[in-house]
């Protein structure tokens, strides 16, 4: 079974930055749709960023230039770079792995999620 978990989360004052991690036991994340989102207090999920199994990396519009997906090397590990941060992006951030399209829906449906990682900005 697949087991993401999530690490870099924490409480941080406005303006600073994060960088979250995403590692699974045994699995590689070549080759699969892999993804972060985030759900704030009260609030629903939301998606941040996103690499395609083709390599295409896409960003949420309200976030883009402040948050930088990546994956190292090996491709065992997902990262989110998370810049400026600002109390609004107080949230739980998610790993996701394994995506398929559901044509019921029009979304990609994501096979794989962590637990999370807990973000809080606060001055």
């Amino acid at each position: 079974q697949v087991k993401l978990v999530e690490s870099g989360g924490g409480s941080v004052e406005p303006g600073g930055s994060l960088r979250l991690s995403c590692t699974a036991n045994g699995y590689n994340f070549s080759g699969v749709r892999v993804g972060w989102f985030r759900q704030p207090p009260r609030k629903e999920n939301e998606r941040v960023a996103g690499i395609d199994s083709d390599g295409e990396i896409s960003y949420t519009a309200s976030l883009k230039g402040r948050v930088t997906i990546s994956k190292d090397a090996a491709e065992k590990i997902l990262y989110l770079q998370i810049h400026n941060l600002q109390p609004e992006d107080t949230a739980m951030y998610y790993c996701t792995a394994d995506a398929e399209w559901d044509p019921s829906i029009g979304l990609y449906v994501f096979k794989y999620w962590g637990q999370g990682t807990l973000v809080i900005v606060s001055s």
